[in-house]
This record gives structure tokens, sequence and C-alpha cells, in this order.
């Protein structure tokens, strides 16, 4: 029946388009959506900042090598680059960083990415200041937070000048001459996001041990602050096995509110007299992963929040009365939001739609106000394929959840016989998720003529603490047999060609790819970014933030070594027949490069068809153009040898061995 589907509405655009309309084979189709044109004027944005009526934020750069640039708006509506060249606002603390700068009464306080330094920064201040150093190298900082009664910040601080595991702890940082560091808490594994009350005498935080990560059971502390800017009284306050304590936050008369998930959704909760109480039970993720510099709510009141949610996948907006628990959405356009700001007058959301790519938005008088665009349309939307939601049985018949694009161009339309190769797509994390907001690398697929199946498969936020704790030693499995499971149900519904399905992933979703691979023969072959062949070898040399990871994904280490090495796709190597690509960051320490480097050596030693590209200066994630446009272009001209079809356009040349 979808196959007629398809067919119709290849119809439809034949007959919109007229007689320009090509038959060609699914996967030939010539696209405007070239890699380049993915990356053109295109920059990440993330971390709002207001500071009185300026606005800040954080512009990451392909064209410069991955920057990231702190921009100043003012009151005026001027846009300037607030730090100078030669600096890039990026924390490393966790290795993934977040929270790596904060503004107050003009000044910028920021962690510099090549030399993890905490750095103040006064834009415009004299023409030739450059940014002044705070801290020494060997130290990283984050989340750091402006105790203005004691001219000091308070930060989460990461120590790598010993060997073994960073200390991480919360520290201050004094602002006067001698800016003298000094510890305030230790003695926990992790720590994160500060808040002060509005008098400045109490300060609260949350921590996590190991082998805890932030979304599974963390703690929340609070101590008085004393005359001298140090911490007395400090105890553990909000503490139950099991409970994700997030985003800490005081209200202007002094209520302190936080994100938890007691009853299996991450919902609004306060601490007072009577102790730790919820503010409302309500089906959506308020929070998300607990991540360094989370903002996924702000007060608009002492009684009244603006907050983002998650609901079947999608980005929600709603206010949250605080006395009352009452949700009240407001409509948006966009598909999904990551953060929300607000300083009680104005509201700003960071927010993409299903055809659109991500921007900053002023939200005012029931309107939503573009401030800035992480890249503008790169072409007509007759050729964005907009995914649809679904939701399909597991194995076991439970619900499950995916995207699918459809392929689409304006210009051409396959054989009446022919069903489109598929693409699947597995996400990071692996507890992380995919959303439905635009991704121009998605069309630059679709409008060639592939499908995709964006899979959130068990373990993916954003479905409630239940969802999340499917893949709970059922890593390597859980995932997998979601995959099949929906390419199951997509074959049945003739939306996918069952002989010509690849499957990508990056970091876990890498990992995912090469389980799939090493055990099923299904997929004509796949694309690896930077994913794990070896959990054993992992266990022992991955960052500290992740180190303890594995024990709820796996098992414990070395005590469940077998599960380990049956969950290791190099211990399988009989089961690859399919070919694969593999690209990697050289200076990656979350999957280090030797997890790529063993599978790769081992395929090739074994004689399955590989090709290998590692990429100078890049970490977890690609951020200069040039690589991302490389591997994107090898990645299709890869599939074009394995498929039999020839790309359209100028593409590299790549090197398969054993092919």
């Amino acid at each position: 029946m979808f196959k007629k589907i398809l067919r119709y509405l290849s119809l439809l655009l034949l007959t919109a388009c007229g007689d320009d309309m090509t038959e060609a084979p699914y996967g030939s189709w010539e696209s405007p959506i070239s890699a380049e044109l993915t990356t053109r004027n295109a920059v990440g944005l993330r971390s709002v900042r207001l500071d009185g009526d300026d606005l800040y934020w954080i512009e990451s750069r392909p064209d410069e090598g991955g920057r990231r640039v702190i921009v100043k708006r003012d009151k005026g509506g001027n846009v300037t680059d607030a730090i100078p060249e030669g600096f890039s606002s990026r924390t490393r603390v966790h290795e993934y960083g977040g929270g790596s700068y904060n503004v107050w009464d003009g000044v910028i306080y920021f962690s510099n990415h090549s030399d993890q330094i905490l750095y103040r920064h006064t834009p415009g201040h004299t023409s030739n200041q450059a940014p002044e150093a705070l801290t020494s190298e060997g130290y990283r900082y984050a989340d750091c937070i402006m105790d203005a009664s004691h001219n000091q910040l308070i930060c989460v601080q990461e120590d790598h000048t010993e060997e073994g595991e960073p200390v991480n702890t919360l520290v201050s940082v004094s602002l006067d001459a001698d800016h003298k560091v000094r510890t305030l808490f230790s003695g926990t594994d992790f720590v994160s996001s500060p808040a002060l009350n509005p008098s400045g005498e109490t300060l609260v935080w949350i921590t996590w041990d190991h082998p805890n990560m932030n979304w599974d059971d963390t703690k929340m502390w609070a101590a008085d602050v004393t005359e001298q800017g140090s911490l007395s009284g400090t105890e553990s306050f909000v503490s139950r096995a099991s409970l994700s304590v997030q985003e800490p936050r005081w209200t202007a008369d002094g209520k302190l509110y936080y994100i938890a998930d007691p009853d299996n959704w991450w919902n609004f909760q306060t601490f007072d007299d009577d102790g730790a109480r919820a503010i409302h039970q309500y089906e959506g993720e308020f929070g998300k992963s607990g991540a360094l510099g989370a903002h996924s709510y702000a007060f608009l009141s002492n009684t009244e929040v603006i907050a983002k949610f998650e609901r079947d996948g999608t980005s929600h907006l709603a206010t949250v009365d605080l006395s009352s628990g009452e949700v009240n959405e407001i409509a948006t356009p966009y598909a999904s939001i990551s953060k929300v700001y607000s300083n009680g007058e104005r509201i700003y959301l960071i927010g993409s739609t299903t055809t659109s790519a991500s921007e900053i938005a002023e939200y005012k008088d029931g309107a939503f106000m573009t401030i800035r665009k992480s890249q503008e349309p790169i072409v007509d939307t007759a050729y964005i394929s907009e995914p649809e939601a679904i939701t399909f049985p597991n194995l076991k018949g439970e619900p499950t959840h995916a995207f699918y694009y459809a392929p689409k161009n304006p210009n051409f339309m396959a054989p009446d016989d022919e069903l489109p190769p598929l693409i699947v797509r597995l996400h990071g994390g692996p507890t992380g998720a995919t959303s439905a907001a635009f991704r121009a690398n998605n069309q630059y697929w679709t409008s060639r003529g592939f499908a995709i199946i964006d899979v959130n498969y068990g373990g993916s936020t954003g479905y409630g603490r239940e969802y999340r704790e499917r893949l709970r030693r059922l890593w390597g499995v859980v995932d997998i047999d979601d995959t099949k499971a929906v390419l199951n149900y997509l074959i049945e519904q003739d939306l996918a060609d069952e002989d010509r399905l690849l499957i990508r992933g990056g970091s876990a979703g890498g990992y995912s790819v090469l389980v799939a691979l090493s055990q099923h023969d299904v997929f004509a072959a796949g694309a690896n970014y930077y994913g794990i062949s070896d959990l054993e070898v992992l266990a022992r040399d991955t960052h500290k933030y992740e180190s303890r990871y594995l024990d709820s994904l796996i098992g414990k280490y070395p005590e469940d070594i077998d599960i380990y090495k049956a969950r290791s796709p190099i211990n399988f190597l009989d089961g690859f027949k399919s070919p694969l690509i593999v690209f990697q960051g050289i200076l990656d320490p979350v999957v280090p490069k030797n997890q790529s480097e063993l599978i790769v050596d081992a395929l090739r030693e074994k004689g399955v068809p590989v090709a290998y590209y590692p990429y100078e200066g890049e970490y977890h994630g690609f951020g200069k153009k040039e690589n991302i446009i490389h591997s994107l272009e090898s990645e299709l001209v890869f599939y074009g040898k394995v498929l039999g079809f020839e790309p359209a356009g100028e593409l590299p040349e790549i090197v398969i061995d054993n092919f």
C-alpha cells in the first residue's frame, strides 16, 4: 500500500512540475544540496545569556575550524563578536563540556578551549585589551556563577595536574588581584549546577558518584556561605536511590525549585520546611540529561516558570504555575527546543522546525521573532523531506519510536517497480535521543533518493525513566533488536528496499552499527563515525565521566568480562560481511582513535571491504568545515560503489581496501 502512496506522491509532484520530472533510480538523483551547501554560512548556536539589555550567545563556526565565539547583541540590535580572535569559548570538563561562560555587568568570564584557562574580558573596554587569565593551566572550569558579595566566581573545577582520574570539585575564583582559587566542596566524583539564593547566603549544587551517571542517581547539597566566602554546614538534603536531580534555581523571593524524576518523568519539585515536594505529576520530560550548562526553564515570576518539555519525541513549550502545578502549553513552530531563557521580562529559546535550521528566537506578544539563525534556508522547501513520527512494536511488543524521512526531489521520480534504499540512523548517547529537528545532512540523502529511519531505540531520553532504562545492562541488544523491529515494520509497509539497507551512526551509535554488522547480514554497508569496537579497551582507557557508564549499560568490569567480550564487535569478525567506512577524530578523548584502528585493521586482515579516514585536529564530532564536507561526500561515494550507482556531482575519490 505504502509503495502505491509513494508512487502517487511522485505523480503529484510530476503533475505540479509539468514534464520536467525525470525518472531515475533512487539514490542516483541529482540534488542541489551539496555537502558544501550543508555547511555554507552555517554556525552552531548554544548558551544564551542575558545581561541587562544585552543578549549573548555562542556560535560554533566551521569556517573558523570549529571555533566557538561569544557574540553580543546590544539594546540597539548591534551584533558583534565579544571575544577576540584566537580565543574560543569551550570547556572540556567531562570532555563534553557545557556551561563554558557567563556574563555579569558587561564582563565576560569564559573557559578558553586551547588552554582551558578561565579568562575575564570586557568587550569594547579598550581597543587593545586582551582577555585576562584568572587561572592556570592543568585545570578546567564550567558552570561558573557570580558571588558578588565576596567578589568571586563559584565554579565547577576539574583538576588534571596529577596522574589518574581528574578530580572534580566546587571552587571559588577570587576576582581580586591575587585570583586565588580555593576549594569549597570535594569528596564526590562529580559536581555541577551551583546556584546561590538571592541574598547570597545559601549555595546549592548537585553531585553524583561512580558508577552512576547524572541521569541515574544524583544528590543535591546545601551550605551556608560565610563572611569569608567559604562554606559551612554542608549537608545533602535531596537524596534518594534512583533519583535524577537537575537544574536547581531560586526565585527572587528565595524559594528553591528543581527538576527530578521520582515518578518516572522529570517534573518540577520544590524543597521547603516540609521537605521535598512535587509541584505536579505530568507525563512529559521537563529535563533532559542534566548536562553542564543545562537550561530547560526560567522564572517569569516567583510563582511561574516558562519551560520546554519533551513528549512523543517532540519538544513543547509551556508555562507552569508553581502553586497549582498547572501546565499551559504555548503553540510553537518548533519540533525541537534545546534551551529556554528569561529575565522575567524577555523570553528567548533555541529551537528548530522540521524544515529550517535552529535559531535563537524571542517570544513576545504571542509570536516568535528570529534573532539569529544557525543557517539561512539552503534550498527550496520542495526538496525538503519532513519526518513522520512512527511508533512501532519492538520484538517484545512494546511501543518504540522513530522518525521516517521519505525520498523527496521535485525533479526526479523512481521507476514504478522500485523501492528506496534505506539509511538506518542510530543516535549517540546511547541514552541520548534524536528529534524531528531539521538537519541539512538528512536532506543531503533524501534529495538523492534515499529514505532515512532515525531510531529512538529503547534507552533513549524523552520518554520517561522506564523507557530510558530499557537499555540497562542490555546495550548492544535492545538497540539492535529495536533496529530489527523497525526494519521489519518498514519492509512490511513497502517503505524500504530490503536488499539495499544501510546503517550509520556516531559514537554510541557507531558502536551499534558495528554490533549490527557483526551479527546480521541484512545490511549492504555501514558507516561508523568514531564508534566503539572493543568494550574492554574502552572500559580501561576512556575518560572519567563515562568510565563507569558501562556498569549500567553492560555490567561491572572486570567481574562481567564475559559480557564485555560477548558484546564487543571486535570479537565477532566472522560475522562481518558487509563493507564498512570509518571516520575518526585523531584527538578524540571520548572514543579514542584506537577503537577505530582496531576494527579497521582487523577487517583489512580478514579481507572485508573497509575504508578509513582519520582527521587531524578533530575531537569527538567534527568541527572543521573541510572534514564535515569530506566525510559526507565520501560516505555517498562509498554507498554508490557498494550499491552500484554513480552519484551525481564532483565527489572525492575514496579507497576501499579489499573491495
